[in-house]
């Protein structure tokens, strides 16, 4: 799961236009196989925290995959982009902080924890409800008029989550753990809407690997501070090889993929990874975990992502108004 950042623009008609014509540009066989690599990658995160953690303690699992991540990608983007106008400061750091405990400490931790009471396929379903919470947060917070779309796509949501953990009888699972499932999406939409009001470095990669530095450190904290590392007892392979699929796919390949996408494909073809990727945890959940697919998990994920889909369409159809009516003036 990431966030665009909110660029500053000086002529939004002609960045428009020149964002238009790059997307054009751009082969549709790359882009497709950049959105490929964030459902597939994306939607397999969950089955390698699954297996990462059999053996490797969650918070500490944490710290090592955004520390290791971190530490690559602020490396790597570190040296591009514009360096001198773009400078690095205490106030950047701090936001830094802040943004990551919400998303990946937060977002990430959540469905770390989770994942130790709930299958895999359960929480993604879960996760999958970001979109509902951003909608929620940004009219709560910001008073943000929400479009009649985005309210209907909010009752179903919602009760596609109470059908999914509140019913009585076989299938039912942890409310401890879906309470910890759910609490992932909510400092995740919590993150995201604050990360438009809040500065942050304008190089994206350069941000990210910021949040996950500082994600690293609070987890190997947290660690620290619940007595994990007392209770090692070796890892296993599949462990670590969960691990580094984690570093290397999920936070740097797959978070790669997203940012380009951000810049060279529609937001409404970007966007449709978050009804998309619980789809492919639940698939691969049940292949390689043997989760059981009961019909109240198939009624109620249905019933999740079909509001998510909403939601999405209904905000970039908002989107677009504004942009044409931004170029109309």
């Amino acid at each position: 799961m990431a966030t665009a950042r909110k660029p500053v623009v000086v002529d939004m008609a002609g960045a428009i236009r020149r964002n238009a014509v790059a997307r054009v540009a751009t082969p549709s066989a790359r882009i497709w196989l950049a959105l490929g690599t964030v459902y597939l990658v994306w939607g397999s995160t969950y089955l390698g925290i699954k297996f990462s953690i059999a053996t490797i303690p969650p918070l500490l699992m944490g710290s090592v995959r955004f520390l290791v991540a971190g530490v690559i990608l602020f490396g790597l983007a570190g040296r591009s982009g514009d360096r001198r106008s773009d400078r690095l400061g205490a106030r950047q750091w701090l936001t830094a902080l802040v943004i990551g405990a919400l998303l990946l400490v937060g977002g990430n931790g959540g469905v770390i924890l989770a994942e130790q009471y709930i299958p895999t396929g359960v929480a993604a379903l879960l996760v999958a409800t970001a979109p509902l919470w951003i909608a929620v947060i940004d009219r709560v917070a910001f008073g943000r008029r929400l479009p009649p779309l985005v309210i209907v796509g909010l009752i179903i949501g919602f009760g596609g989550v109470a059908f999914l953990i509140g019913s009585p009888g076989s299938g039912r699972i942890s409310l401890f753990g879906a309470a910890l499932a759910l609490a992932a999406p909510i400092c995740w939409a919590t993150g995201s809407v604050f990360t438009r009001h809040v500065r942050l470095p304008a190089r994206p990669l350069v941000a990210a690997s910021m949040e996950m530095l500082c994600a690293g450190v609070v987890f190997g904290v947290a660690s620290v501070l619940t007595g994990e590392l007392g209770r090692l007892h070796g890892f296993s392979t599949g462990s670590i090889v969960a691990l580094g699929y984690l570093i290397v796919f999920g936070s740097l390949i797959g978070f790669s993929a997203y940012v380009w996408l951000l810049r060279a494909a529609p937001l409404s073809l970007v966007s449709t990874y978050a009804y998309v990727n619980p789809v492919v945890a639940v698939i691969l959940g049940t292949i390689f975990l043997s989760e059981r697919l009961s019909p109240r998990t198939v009624i109620a994920g249905g019933i999740i992502i079909a509001a998510v889909a909403l939601i999405v369409v209904a905000r970039n159809r908002a989107a677009a108004a504004a942009t044409q009516a931004a170029v109309a003036t």
